[in-house]
């Protein structure tokens, strides 16, 4: 029989893996499978449970958060096993690159996409030689994400974002920068910086703008300038919602390299979760380096 290394997350999502963990083995011993479940200890886990890997696997799954699949991905590239499909079975509270890919958020129902789909290549991006999935970003609200307590985000779901949220709103700041695209130089003060390969970030759909395709070798990038007077951030915030409406503080294009240098150290989210801090930054795309099994219809 073929074997499979599933790798989850019994935490993430409000723990629903626990009432699906099963139904999913059983569709996947179903097609065939003999399963080797791995249940995560911690940050990290994932990554570590690729890399020690040491039985040959004809196919990698992993459920849970974008964090989770943020790892599985970085074990794969630094094994050099990348060359894997690999399937997912999104968990998590928000799961914005199954919906960019239209995985099922039923968790059977993406265990069968998985046995029934087909490899999609993707783009991946790596941030000072770390790789991401769909978004890298800083600036306000950016450390919500990774702030938020894991008991909380299980017990409120997105509500949990939303008071987190609400808290940072005094700590609004901005950043002295110079960032260089591959046809675009700006340089100012800047409250916001977003670098997405996906067609939704935080659970909102179009904030990345349109013509989005994860092959394509090139990112989205939105930017937010300090305006002059904090009465605008109503129209600003607007403008990042909505992109039909103008707003001279928002500027988006796309890029495949970006550099970003920073007078102060400027704290970046990755994938959802901490980043690092640094000055001068480079995020570049790696175009289709990684396999992900799709339906087919897609």
């Amino acid at each position: 029989m073929k074997k499979l290394l599933f790798i989850y997350n019994p935490r993430a999502g409000m723990e629903r893996i626990r009432s699906n963990l099963l139904d999913i083995i059983d569709v996947f011993t179903k097609a065939g499978y003999t399963v080797t479940a791995y249940p995560t200890q911690g940050q990290g886990d994932a990554e570590r449970a690729v890399m020690e890997m040491e039985e040959k696997y004809e196919l990698i799954v992993c459920s849970g958060g974008d964090g989770t699949l943020d790892e599985v991905v970085s074990g794969l590239l630094r094994a050099g096993r990348n060359d894997l499909p690999l399937g997912y079975v999104p968990a998590g509270s928000t799961n914005d690159f199954a919906a960019s890919l239209g995985i099922p958020s039923g968790m059977r129902a993406a265990a069968q996409v998985v046995m029934n789909g087909t490899p999609r290549a993707c783009d991946v991006g790596f941030i000072n030689g770390k790789s991401f999935i769909y978004v890298v970003a800083f600036g306000v609200f950016t450390d919500v994400s990774y702030e938020t307590r894991q008991d909380l985000k299980n017990l409120l779901g997105h509500m949990a974002y939303l008071l987190e949220g609400a808290r940072k709103l005094s700590e609004i700041r901005s950043w002295e920068m110079t960032i260089k695209g591959d046809e675009t130089e700006l340089s100012g003060e800047f409250l916001y910086g977003m670098v997405t390969n996906s067609n939704s970030v935080g659970g909102f759909k179009g904030i990345t703008g349109g013509n989005v395709d994860l092959s394509d070798g090139v990112f989205e990038v939105t930017l937010i300038r300090k305006p002059p007077d904090v009465m605008e951030m109503g129209g600003i915030l607007a403008a990042l919602a909505n992109r039909s409406i103008h707003s001279d503080y928002v500027i988006n294009f796309k890029t495949r390299r970006l550099e970003l240098i920073s007078t102060d150290e400027v704290s970046w989210t990755r994938d959802g979760e901490y980043g690092g801090s640094f000055r001068e930054v480079v995020i570049e795309n790696h175009r289709e380096v990684l396999k992900i099994l799709v339906q087919k219809s897609s």
